[in-house]
């Protein structure tokens, strides 16, 4: 698949990007894409919550009224979860959610959502640029020029760009990565995956 690469004015080059089938044009597995979004957001999960048990509650042991006679049920201490401010049964504790998946399957995943994209026209090469200075006015230029304005954009450059990082740090709808750290999650929660024009190679060497 070849797409065409745009310049930062928004016209075409006349140059064209190789996207390899291999990558962008398999046949999608949405199983492999659900496993690894599903570890993508176990791991973003701290898992640091906590209530408290009955032996960790404050509060006396003492046996509350007497075993028979009263005509009720027979009471403990008030630290039982029967009573208010008592312990929590089967409560929350610090867990850590992530798991295992293979290497092959992570692959499978990322090429399968980069064919979703390829398949709906939702992938965009540009020439590789960058900012003088941090400047979010200057990526919104680039975003209007490239009629990108207002999506939700994964922006993938070849390495990491401070500025660039920093001009689209303040749009909400937009994430810079390097094509290194290009995951299956941002790929499917964006819009438009818009490609710099050599992080299409890092992209094939990595995942052929």
């Amino acid at each position: 698949m070849e797409l065409a690469i745009y310049n930062t004015a928004g016209k075409e080059t006349g140059k064209k990007a190789l996207l390899k089938d291999e990558i962008f044009g398999i046949e999608p597995n949405d199983h492999a894409i659900y496993l690894d979004v599903k570890q993508y957001l176990a791991n973003q999960r701290q898992g640091t919550h906590k209530s408290k048990q009955r032996n960790e509650v404050a509060g006396s042991t003492r046996k509350l009224k007497r075993q028979k006679g009263t005509g009720g049920a027979r009471s403990g201490s008030i630290l039982s979860p029967l009573f208010p401010g008592g312990g929590r049964v089967f409560g929350p504790v610090p867990r850590d959610y992530s798991f295992k998946l293979n290497k092959k399957l992570k692959v499978l995943a990322r090429k399968s959502a980069l064919t979703y994209k390829a398949k709906g026209e939702l992938i965009k090469v540009v020439e590789d640029f960058t900012f003088e200075t941090p400047k979010t006015k200057s990526f919104l230029a680039l975003a209007e020029s490239l009629q990108l304005a207002g999506k939700k954009l994964l922006v993938v450059l070849p390495e990491s760009n401070h500025n660039v990082i920093l001009s689209a740090r303040n749009l909400q709808n937009v994430k810079v990565v390097p094509a290194a750290n290009v995951n299956t999650y941002d790929v499917m929660n964006a819009g438009v995956v818009l490609m710099a024009e050599s992080s299409v190679n890092v992209i094939n060497e990595m995942l052929a």
